[in-house]
C-alpha cells in the first residue's frame, strides 16, 4: 500500500505539473535566473521567500533521509541530491521504494555527523524563520495569487512546497524511533505545524547513537 500510495502520488504530480498546471510564462527562465543569483529587485518578496525555502526543504529531508538510507537497499543520496532541483518529484520515488527502518547501523561519517548536529538545525531554523517573516511581512499576497493562477513555475513550486510539508511525517516516525523518542505528542506537534515543526524537531531531537550504543540501549529496554 505504501508503494502504491507514493507511486500514485508521484504519477499524479507529474501528470498535473506537465499537463494541467497553468502554462509557462515568457519570462520564467529570467525569473529563475534572477532568483538564483540574488537579483531580487522588482520580485515579490513572497516569491523570493518561497524560492529560498524550497532550498531549505531538501536540507531538512537530508538530515533524516541520509541517515535513513544507511539501512536501505536503495541509495538515498541520489534522491536527496535530485530533490535540490525538483523537490518532491525526486523524494516521492524514494518514499515509495524505501522500507521501514527504525534503527541505525554502523558509525556516523563526517556528513552524517554534520546533518545530525543540533547546530545544523539551529541554522536551518534561523533561515526558515527569517524567510517566513520576510515573505509574510513584505510580500504582496494578491500579486502572488495572480502569479499562482497564471504561471506554471510559481504554481508548481507552491504545490511542491505543500507536498514537502505533507510528506515529512512519512519519515519522521522512523527517525524518532532511531533516537528513542516514543512520545506521540512530539510526532503530532511536528507533523501538524508545517515547516516550522520540522526545523524545531531538528533543533530539539537528541543525536543518534552509534550502533554499539544503540544496541546497548535496546538491551536495557
Amino acid at each position: 500500500m505504501r508503494k502504491i500510495l507514493f507511486g500514485g502520488l508521484w504519477l499524479a504530480l507529474v501528470t498535473y505539473a506537465f499537463f494541467l498546471a497553468p502554462p509557462n510564462q515568457p519570462d520564467t527562465f529570467e525569473l529563475i535566473q534572477k532568483l538564483s543569483t540574488g537579483q531580487w529587485q522588482g520580485i515579490n518578496p513572497f516569491v523570493i521567500a518561497l524560492f529560498n525555502i524550497m532550498g531549505i526543504w531538501p536540507i531538512i529531508y537530508a538530515c533524516l533521509l541520509l541517515i535513513d538510507g544507511r539501512g536501505q537497499k536503495i541509495p538515498a543520496g541520489l534522491f536527496v541530491a535530485a530533490s535540490f532541483g525538483v523537490g518532491a518529484f525526486a523524494l516521492l520515488p524514494y518514499l515509495a521504494l524505501r522500507q521501514p527502518n527504525p534503527t541505525f547501523t554502523g558509525e556516523k561519517n563526517a556528513l552524517l555527523k554534520l546533518l545530525d548536529s543540533r547546530w545544523t538545525g539551529v541554522i536551518l531554523a534561523a533561515g526558515t524563520v527569517g524567510l517566513l517573516a520576510y515573505g509574510l511581512l513584505a510580500g504582496d499576497w494578491s500579486d502572488f495569487v495572480q502569479q499562482w493562477q497564471t504561471d506554471r513555475f510559481i504554481h508548481v513550486m507552491s504545490l511542491d512546497f505543500v507536498l514537502l510539508c505533507s510528506l515529512f511525517p512519512a519519515v519522521l516516525g522512523d527517525d524518532m524511533a532511531k533516537r528513542g523518542l516514543k512520545d506521540p505528542r512530539i510526532f503530532w506537534s511536528v507533523s501538524l505545524i508545517p515547516l516550522v515543526g520540522a526545523v524545531a524537531y531538528l533543533v530539539g531531537r537528541p543525536p543518534i547513537s552509534s550502533a554499539k550504543s544503540n544496541q546497548a540501549v535496546m538491551g536495557m529496554q
